[in-house]
Parts: C-alpha cells; structure tokens; sequence
C-alpha cells in the first residue's frame, strides 16, 4: 500500500479523500493557489505545496506545477478528485511517465470515455442505447444552427471535455442554438482547455440517473446500482438520490449490466459513473461516462456501505474487488443536497464573502456506512444497518473562512440516510433547517423548500423540475396556516422569555413574570396572530385561534437556533434579532417577526411603510464577476430577451437580457472590469 498520496484538488473533495486516506494510515499531501493558503483541505493534510495563483488555470489545471509539487513532496500515487485534471489523459500520462500511480483508470480509458463524442461511439458499438445527435467536430456558431436544426429543437449543446455542467446549454430556437455554442465553447475553453463542442437532441421530461461502476486491474468489475440526479439547476445537479424512486429491479439490472460492458469495453480500472437519460416509459439512453469520482458519491456508499475513495486507492495499488456483483445489495435511502454560494433570491448568482458563521448540524453514524470520518467499513455487511438516521456533511470550509470567485460555488453535501425514502426526507428537513451559514448568499431555502414540494416528495421529477416548479425563479415559500400558527407560537412563548430576562436584567425581579403579560400579537410577515400565552416551568401552552399549542424549549436570548418541540412536533428555527422583532427561518420560509402587546399592534398598523428605492431604469450587475461582453452601446433601442451584458463568475457565464422593449442611454461598464453586486452597468431612457 500507498505510504504517501497527492491530492490534486481543493475544498470538500481535497477534505474527503484525506479523511480516507488517513483511515488507511495513509500521509497526505495537499496542493493550494494564492487563494486556498489558509483552505481547510490545506490544514488537513499532513503537508502542502504551493503551486501558483489563484485562477485555476494559473495552478489547479496546470500540469507541470502539479508534477513539480509531487515531485517536491516524494508522493508515491495522485488523487485528482473531480474536476480539474481528473480526467485529463495528458495528466495521468505524466504520472505514469514519472512513475507515479494515477489513482484512476488507465490514460486510455480516461481518452476514450473522457471525449464524449468518442465514447458515445464506443457505447453504441458495445450495445450501449444512446442519443441521437452530432457526434462530429462543429467549427462555428452557424454550423451549429444547421446541424441543430437538422437534429431538430430542442437540442443539447455540450462541451466534449465538459462535466459538472460547464460547457452546457439547451437550445430551443437558432437564436439559442448560436449564443449557446459561443458560451458553451467559451466555458469549455477556460475551465478544461478544450472547446470541442457536440450536439445531440434534448430529451424532453427525462430523468438523469446514472451508475455507479468500480474495476480492479484483474478484469472484475460490478455496478453499485444507481443515483437519481433529476433535480438540476443550470444542467447541474443540486439534489442527488440512491436508489432513484422511479426505476424497477429489471430496468435497474439493464442499466447496470449495460454501464459494466461499457467499462469492460475500455478496460476500466478504478471507481466511475455511467450517466442515462430515462424517460417516461423506463427507455434509457446512454449520455457519458465520467472517469472519475462523482460529486455525489456519497449517497452510493450510504446505501452500500462501500467507501468508494478506499476502493479507488485499493484498485490503484493493484489489490482485488473484495466483493462481488452479488454482494451489492441496497439497505435503505440515502438523499444529498448541494449546498451553494449562490442567492436564490436573485436567479441563484454566484456569491461570494467571508463566512461570518457556519456552523453545519452534528453528524450522526448510522446505517451501512458510518460518517467518513469515523471507521468506514469495507463491505456492505460489516456494520448491520439500523433504524436511526443519519448525517453526513462532506465541506471543504470553515467559520470565518472566504468563498472565493476563482472557483465553484459549493460549499458543502449535506447527506441523510434513513430506512426508507419518506424517513429519509424528513432527516434532510431537520439538518436543513439546523444548519446555519451567514455571510454570504446561499441556497439552504430552496433546498428546504424541495424537500417539502409535493412532485419531489411523490418522487415525480424530471431535469425539468426546476424551470417547471419556479418558472419565475425563486421567491421563497409561503407555509400553509397552521405551521404559521405553531410559528406564531413559538415566538410567543420565546417573547416571553425575552421579556422576562429584560424585566429581571432592570431590577424589577418581583412579579416580574405578571408584569409580561399574556395577549400579545405576533406578525409575521405582515399577517398578525393574535396569541394568549400560559406558562409554566416546563414551558408554555399558547392559545392561537381556536387551537392550543404546548411549546417546549431549551432557547435562551442570544442564541442563534432554537430547538422547540411546537404541539408535539419538532420546529427548528434561526433566529436573528432585528429592529423591534426577530427574523426567523424555517423550511425555506423567511419571515420578518415581531410580538407586540396588542395596543401597540394597533398602533403600528399607521406607520407608513418604506418603499424600496426604484432601479428599474438600471441594468446592474447581479453578482460579482467579470464583464467579459457588453452587446450594446448608447442611443442601442432593445427588445425584451435581448442580450445586453455577459458577466462570468465562479467559472460560469452570465448573460444578462432585457426585461422589457427600451433605449440605451448610457453604459457604465466595459469589458475586463470585475464588478460587485449592484453596481450599475447601463442605465435607459
């Protein structure tokens, strides 16, 4: 076995194959950019290299430097993580001329499957089920509008070395097909160093579940059954499931046997993913395969108990599969949620800033496999399964540490198991809801507010989820009435404890709990709920309407979450103290509160209300980024949807239209500037 391993990566997935790595006793290295000199991934390992500025491709992608840093550190075998370099032939090829283990499949299986059009060739002559498409070398944007219409809208513009949907767009008209191979073949081109582009036909109402394959260098190779990743935003994933709700144990085993003949095809060798598009009527399609370990990996080793990292490192060092293809059964669900830097509240843009407070729920072991950074068993039946669930939380960040532009936005896979999908659903709601991360942008509410949707809670989902459910984007959730109530109740009873500690801070100790008070009124978002509070030493009963709601609870002022049972039914809330009340957030719900005694209810009800500012005249920039195009120029009369600006950020392009017809009157911005949230770009007549 290895004695050293370089990990050439950063963040989360730099933090996961360290916690493996030092399971197996194994020293690790780390590499960092400018950026990353004080990132969490660098404060694991047991050493780290520098190798250059904080663009990735000024360090991360280049592959000398990271030669350079293996060389310097004496490591004996390279870890590349997922994106980057992971699948870059020309890159294990170095390893291998240097004499260095690539811990991955063999650089001839990287180049075939790593080329989406060549593996989709190789698919088809192997029997694999594929799209129909374009698997040629497209040379400009009007060649890619005649093929598109050729193929026929809607079509799937994608990067040839693309992955984590960069390089990706879909096109719905030849206005579309054009900007969408410009932006995909710039993306291509800065994150992979590649801008081969190729287009196959979109598949409406489809679901993108994929499989599992792991290899030794023996000729054994098995499918650890499939992940759902429906839920996708941007063509990337946000929410990830095991095993998906929709397929049966004969479409399971077709998909499965049919992602094995592929990897036997290219003489795979090492942990890799086979993607599908299904449809409706269970007919799958075969789309890539990625030679590398997924982002969403984690809900496979909860489900069978394999850590997949381990195996990867395995493989590497030319060990065996300790299992078969009958060994892999499925115990329980497992479901992950990506949490990003990103505000859904303005079209889920980029956004970046110091982490003021992180603070993600407590892990809990249970199930097949135990958090990664406890023991982690080798076999699905090493550790029996158990009813509890559990919670993983795989990040790459810290209390007081920076999200950078230079990279992409996630912050952290929260992960659940549980027994049964409906369990492990409601595990996800609490860890949500428990987890708190403040000073930045991020998409907690949404996630929050997927868990709770009916089509995703039925488990009728498609890649079109999102656009379908929020086609005007995000704009937070509205809670039905009776979970008002039991937030109405709950921040009556806190009130209460407020009121108590301020009455007993002025020196009024006596009868100080009389001199509080029982009616209050609560508004909540501007909906007042008048609420009658009894107490007692144990907590409070609290009369809403016609309801009365027991609330118990441990908060005290000042803290940050409040743990409540609310009617015998947990509630778990931020709370955040404000001008005259309290901001909660709950289930993706975000309400500004306040609890007044009802004459002073009725009082507030004639205070005029502040207007925001009125900026419709203005295109500002909604992130910060960089301009990298500016379409139009003073006096430019627009139509709506027109293009006006593209901003990149976090490693994506940003095109930004125009809401409605208009005339340019001015441009504040010009290409090459870097921008912050809100600074004016063009303003109109």
């Amino acid at each position: 076995m290895f004695k050293k391993i370089l990990i050439a990566n950063r963040g989360e997935i730099a933090c996961r194959v360290i916690k493996t790595a030092k399971k197996m006793g194994i020293a690790t290295v780390a590499v960092y950019s400018d950026a990353d000199r004080n990132a969490l991934h660098v404060r694991m390992a047991d050493e780290a290299v520098h190798i250059g500025p904080s663009p990735a491709n000024q360090s991360y992608i280049v592959i000398d430097r990271i030669m350079d840093a293996v060389r310097r550190s004496g490591a004996e075998a390279v870890h590349p993580g997922y994106g980057f370099l992971s699948e870059n032939m020309n890159f294990a090829a170095a390893l291998e001329k240097e004499g260095v283990v690539f811990v991955g499949p063999p650089s001839p299986a990287i180049q075939a499957m790593g080329d989406k059009i060549t593996s989709k060739k190789i698919a088809q002559d192997a029997g694999v089920s594929t799209v129909p498409g374009y698997m040629g070398l497209i040379a400009d944007a009007e060649e890619a509008v005649r093929i598109s219409t050729g193929i026929g809208y809607p079509v799937m513009i994608k990067a040839s070395a693309g992955g984590g949907g960069k390089g990706m767009r879909i096109a719905w008209s030849d206005t579309e097909a054009r900007e969408g191979f410009e932006s995909s073949r710039n993306e291509a081109a800065s994150s992979f160093g590649d801008d081969r582009i190729f287009i196959e036909k979109f598949v409406t109402q489809p679901r993108h579940i994929e499989i599992q394959v792991l290899a030794d260098q023996h000729g054994n190779c098995v499918y650890l059954h499939e992940r759902e990743c429906s839920i996708q935003r941007r063509n990337q994933k946000v929410i990830e499931e095991a095993p998906s709700p929709f397929l049966d144990p004969e479409t399971r085993r077709a998909m499965g046997e049919q992602a094995v003949a592929l990897a036997k095809a290219v003489g795979y060798a090492s942990a890799g993913t086979v993607e599908f598009i299904v449809d409706a009527n269970k007919n799958f399609y075969f789309l890539e395969m990625n030679t590398r370990l997924q982002v969403e990996h984690p809900v496979t080793e909860l489900i069978t108990g394999i850590d997949l990292v381990e195996q990867m490192i395995r493989v590497a060092a030319g060990e065996k599969l300790p299992f078969t293809q009958a060994d892999l059964t499925i115990t329980g669900w497992a479901i992950e949620s990506r949490l990003y830097a990103e505000d859904p509240y303005r079209n889920f843009l980029p956004s970046i800033g110091r982490l003021t407070r992180y603070r993600p729920p407590a892990e809990v072991a249970a199930g097949p496999l135990l958090a990664t950074d406890r023991w982690v068993p080798s076999r699905p039946d090493a550790h029996p399964a158990t009813g509890d669930a559990a919670i993983r939380n795989d990040t790459g960040v810290y209390e007081g540490g920076e999200i950078s532009m230079f990279y992409d936005p996630m912050i952290a896979k929260l992960c659940t198991w549980a027994p049964d999908r409906p369990a492990a659903i409601e595990a996800m709601r609490g860890a949500l809801d428990s987890f708190e991360v403040e000073g930045i942008g991020h998409n907690l509410p949404f996630l929050s507010a997927v868990m709770d949707h009916p089509r995703f809670v039925s488990g009728d989902i498609s890649t079109a989820f999102i656009a379908e459910e929020y086609p005007e984007g995000f704009t937070g959730v509205t809670l039905p009435q009776d979970e008002l109530d039991r937030i109405a109740a709950a921040a009556a009873a806190m009130h209460r404890v407020a009121e108590i500690r301020r009455t007993q801070i002025t020196g009024r100790l006596n009868n100080h709990e009389r001199r509080v008070g029982e009616n209050w009124v609560v508004t909540l978002n501007g909906q007042e709920i008048p609420v009658n509070v009894q107490a007692d030493r144990a907590g409070a009963t609290v009369s809403v309407g016609d309801r009365s709601l027991r609330v118990e609870s441990g908060w005290k002022p000042g803290m940050p979450l409040a743990e409540m049972m609310v009617d015998d039914e947990p509630l778990v809330m931020k709370i955040e103290r404000i001008p005259a009340g309290y901001r909660l957030r709950t289930r993706g719900a975000d309400l500004k509160t306040q609890v007044r005694r009802p004459r002073a209810a009725e009082l507030a009800r004639l205070m005029p209300e502040k207007l925001p500012p009125d900026t419709s005249r203005f295109l500002l920039c909604p992130m910060p980024g960089l301009v990298v195009g500016i379409n139009v120029a003073p006096g430019d009369e627009v139509q709506e949807g027109q293009a006006l600006a593209t901003v990149e950020a976090m490693k994506m392009e940003n095109i930004l239209r125009a809401e409605r017809k208009g005339v340019v009157k001015s441009v504040s911005a010009a290409r090459g500037e870097s921008l912050k949230v809100d600074d004016v770009i063009m303003e109109f007549e």
